[in-house]
């Protein structure tokens, strides 16, 4: 069956920059379409458009949730993905991660803290 789901579109002020950020240091797969980017990587997608007004991506943010979470946490540590958070459990009982993307977007990604767990 062919779920539904929400894809995240986010501002970028440079999309050759959003393009090569999320290939090279979130290992996605990037397809560009003119004033459009689509970020994939395995179930994850993100979309980004075109913004000229820097406000706009410094205060959006995106929230990826799942299993595979902790083995990306280890993998971007890897890669030294820059401005990447520690993997702590926060006060509402999920363990998470974020990372920054150059133009200010916020990306959250988190699991239950059994999922980790079971996971290490």
């Amino acid at each position: 069956m062919d779920y539904a789901r929400a894809i995240p579109v986010l501002a970028s002020l440079d999309l050759d920059e959003t393009a090569a950020f999320y290939a090279d240091q979130l290992g996605c797969k990037v397809d560009r379409y003119g004033d459009y980017v689509i970020a994939q990587r395995g179930e994850i997608e993100i979309h980004f458009w075109a913004c000229t007004e820097r406000h706009i991506a410094e205060n959006t943010s995106c929230y990826i949730r799942g299993g595979e979470v902790p083995a990306l946490y280890e993998e971007f540590l890897k890669r030294g993905v820059e401005r990447l958070s520690d993997f702590a459990v926060r006060p509402w009982n999920m363990k998470e991660f974020y990372v920054h993307d150059p133009h200010g977007n916020l990306l959250k990604f988190g699991c239950a803290p059994e999922e980790a767990n079971a996971l290490a």
